[in-house]
C-alpha cells in the first residue's frame, strides 16, 4: 500500500470552504482505501490530509480524473501554502480495507 499524509495551509477564512472541496472531490477514486480530511485545532488555518491507496500507481492516476482535477482548480486559490508532507507505507488498521492479495 501507499499512504500520504500532508498539511495544507488555507488563505486565512477559507479552511472550512477548502476542506468542502477536499471532501467533494475525494469520492469515486479507483483504489483509494482511505482518505481523510482533518482540521488541525491548533492552527486555524491548517488542514491535514490523510491518504491510503493500494498503489502508488492509483494514487498518481486519481489526479488525472475530472472530479479531482476540478477539486484541484477550485482550491488552489484557497490555498496559502504546504506544510509537512510524509510518504508512508500503510500495513492495517482499524477501519482501513486491507486489498486482495493477488493468488
Amino acid at each position: 500500500m501507499y499512504g500520504l499524509i500532508g498539511k495544507i495551509i488555507a488563505a486565512p477564512g477559507k479552511r472550512d470552504e477548502l476542506v468542502a472541496i477536499l471532501l467533494e472531490g475525494s469520492t469515486g477514486m479507483p483504489g483509494c482505501l482511505s482518505y481523510v480530511v482533518a482540521t488541525d485545532p491548533s492552527d486555524e488555518n491548517a488542514i491535514w490530509v490523510t491518504e491510503v491507496w493500494d498503489s502508488q500507481t492509483s494514487h498518481e492516476a486519481s489526479l488525472t480524473l475530472p472530479s479531482v482535477r476540478q477539486a484541484i482548480a477550485r482550491g488552489r486559490p484557497l490555498i496559502a501554502g504546504f506544510g509537512e508532507r510524509f510518504i508512508t507505507a500503510p500495513v492495517g488498521g482499524h477501519g482501513l480495507a486491507v486489498p486482495a492479495q493477488a493468488g
